[in-house]
């Protein structure tokens, strides 16, 4: 995993990016409508399966998330703003309750490396969240975590999957 591969094209360094897609409203249109706008934005995608889960934080319909990866050369600032810009075009409002229903939630879960807790980068809900850890280790079982410095598969592993209330879903694209 590296931060600096470069971009024979361009020779900017790429950075490897892992973001978190989530939706539970229109859930199924939503998902598949923003994976293409991430491809639209960014390029080429490694696509995790989306996984079925209940609502955290509130009382709401089940959400689908999955994990992407991809590589950019744009700026983590860059990167944000095209993400922000992604949800709004899917109907995402703002100045809601942190837990509430979303048609469309992407969330930079890590930008190579980089470890900025100003941020949230690595996002705290990697360890934390089934629904992010799961498809996280699914597509990068053995990268580490900038942090913690163990791969996904081992913190999947670790993971208290006693009361887990998830499941994978077929999904085409």
């Amino acid at each position: 995993m590296s931060a600096s591969l470069s971009n024979a094209a361009s020779n900017q360094p790429m950075t490897e990016l892992f973001i978190s897609i989530g939706s539970n409203i229109d859930r199924e249109k939503n998902c598949r409508s923003a994976l293409n706008a991430l491809e639209k934005t960014f390029g080429s995608l490694h696509i995790s399966n989306l996984y079925e889960s209940e609502s955290v934080g509130f009382d709401g319909a089940p959400f689908y998330n999955g994990v992407v990866m991809l590589q950019t050369d744009r700026t983590l600032e860059e990167v944000k703003c095209s993400l922000t810009a992604i949800e709004n075009g899917h109907g995402r409002t703002r100045g809601e309750q942190k837990f509430s229903s979303r048609t469309l939630d992407l969330d930079l879960l890590l930008y190579g490396d980089l470890i900025c807790p100003e941020k949230n980068i690595p996002r705290d809900e990697i360890e934390h969240y089934a629904f992010v850890l799961e498809p996280l280790a699914e597509i990068a079982p053995t990268h580490l975590h900038p942090i913690k410095r163990q791969s996904y598969r081992e913190l999947w592993a670790q993971y208290n999957k006693a009361d887990l209330k998830q499941k994978r879903i077929t999904f085409s694209r």
